[in-house]
């Protein structure tokens, strides 16, 4: 990244060096707040139908495990709804900072928890309720992110600085599953008995270190102008829900397609694991590598659609994911860890990043500054929900046998067109300046960007 790209803007002035500091704490920031996130969802597949259902039958233990990791994804919308109004009334580094906070705590206490053979019910209780805290955080984190990085960036490279958001969701990913590696050799008593706490009480250090971090943000100048005019929205959601419900709705439906996340890292590995009986090892480094793929391909992605558009590779990502699970799903169901591999890497790490480069900018272009946050928030947050249950609900619907991945590859498919079909019908705003996004009638004029920066050199 650099910052002697800014292109001119009748909007605010970008502060000298902000888009790239901006995109690493958004980077860093998310990095740490989705490794927390995600170590619960492979303690989900892995440990916690063991360990706090333990009077079901192994099927339906993992079910219920599965259900808890979707509980967290009902409390994102709340979030988004509380912590939208703040970052749009009071500013985004206050929403960034908190959050954070947030769900470091509430993750490490899950390591702390007694399980069900020592205090019975209130181990499963107790942990809803930690997840509950840990979606109600998640629901203002990528938005509050995202819109720090948005209106920091370059008019001509929205998309590539505010994919660092989602490039920080995949290091966090890496860094989850990579913590559970050392775990999941460990003989199953020690594993269950206490090495499954491990990951959750080292993010008592992930807290702080991104505590500091977010500390140093500056507020961006979009924000900064509004205050200085007076032209803060005071009931951000009224002003959101009169303006711009068409375009919540259009996001919620759109953001389905992280189902394909869920399903990859939840189900999937549930199904390898508890299923076809394939060692948990390969499987999670599966989710390793594809996610070190994502790390190079979102960037990359978004910066095609600086050039060509938002929509042409938000589509194209969407339609190779519904072809792509049919044939990684299929690879597990035959135990072929070669195809498992392939298949996983190409699909998650490669096709679905497409998706992930473009949604931040995508998303957060339909909206006015008065109500980003909020706008982004509400509309991603409800559609993540639905996501979080997808893996439960797959599983549900699939059945427990050799034959689930069939079902489940078709389910996952027909959220892919969900997507499709609302990205489709959607405004492209890749050209629009960044101080108009939002703004009702024809598309304004493309911002003027100097010749050499047309190339979108990093």
């Amino acid at each position: 990244m650099s910052d002697h790209d800014s292109a001119p803007s009748s909007g605010p002035p970008a502060t000298e060096g902000q888009p790239r500091k901006a995109a690493l704490a958004a980077w860093v920031g998310s990095a740490l707040e989705y490794y927390d996130f995600f170590i619960y969802g492979t303690a989900a597949a892995l440990v916690f139908g063991k360990i706090f259902f333990p009077d079901s039958d192994p099927a339906a233990g993992t079910l219920l495990a599965l259900a808890t990791f979707g509980v967290g994804y009902l409390a994102r919308p709340v979030g988004a709804f509380v912590l939208g109004h703040v970052g749009d009334r009071f500013g985004r580094k206050k929403v960034l900072v908190f959050t954070v906070m947030l769900m470091g705590g509430a993750t490490f206490l899950v390591g702390c928890l007694p399980t069900y053979d020592q205090v019975g019910l209130l181990a499963p209780v107790l942990l809803v309720t930690l997840r509950l805290m840990q979606g109600f955080s998640a629901g203002g984190e990528q938005a509050g992110a995202n819109s720090m990085t948005l209106e920091h960036a370059p008019a001509h490279r929205r998309a590539y600085y505010t994919s660092f958001t989602l490039n920080g969701t995949q290091a966090g990913q890496i860094l989850a599953t990579a913590i559970f590696l050392p775990i999941a050799v460990m003989p199953e008593d020690q594993m269950l008995a206490w090495g499954w706490r491990i990951p959750f009480w080292l993010s008592a250090l992930v807290m702080v270190v991104a505590f500091v971090i977010r500390r140093t943000l500056e507020e961006t100048p979009v924000f900064e102008q509004e205050a200085s005019q007076g032209a803060v929205a005071q009931l951000p959601l009224a002003v959101l829900f009169r303006d711009h419900w068409a375009d919540v709705l259009r996001v919620m439906v759109a953001a389905v397609i992280a189902s394909v996340s869920t399903i990859f890292t939840v189900y999937a590995l549930s199904y390898a694991v508890n299923t076809i009986d394939l060692d948990r090892t390969p499987m999670l480094w599966v989710g390793v590598l594809a996610n070190v793929a994502a790390l190079i391909a979102i960037p990359l992605w978004a910066r095609l659609s600086d050039r060509v558009g938002r929509k042409p590779v938000f589509i194209g990502g969407s339609l190779g994911c519904a072809v792509l699970m049919f044939a990684y799903l299929w690879s597990i169901s035959i135990g072929s860890y070669a195809l498992i591999f392939l298949f996983g890497i190409l699909m998650f790490g490669v096709v679905h990043s497409a998706t992930s480069g473009v949604w931040p900018s995508f998303y957060g272009e339909m909206f006015s500054a008065r109500v980003r946050l909020s706008g982004t928030a509400i509309g991603t947050q409800i559609g993540f929900a639905i996501a979080g249950f997808a893996p439960s609900i797959a599983g549900a619907v699939a059945g427990s046998g050799k034959d689930a991945w069939l079902g489940v590859s078709i389910i996952t498919a027909v959220l892919c067109l969900v997507n499709v079909a609302a990205v489709a019908t959607g405004r492209e705003t890749h050209r629009v300046p960044t101080e108009d996004l939002g703004l009702r009638g024809p598309a304004p004029a493309p911002p003027a960007v100097p010749a050499g920066q047309v190339s979108g050199r990093a």
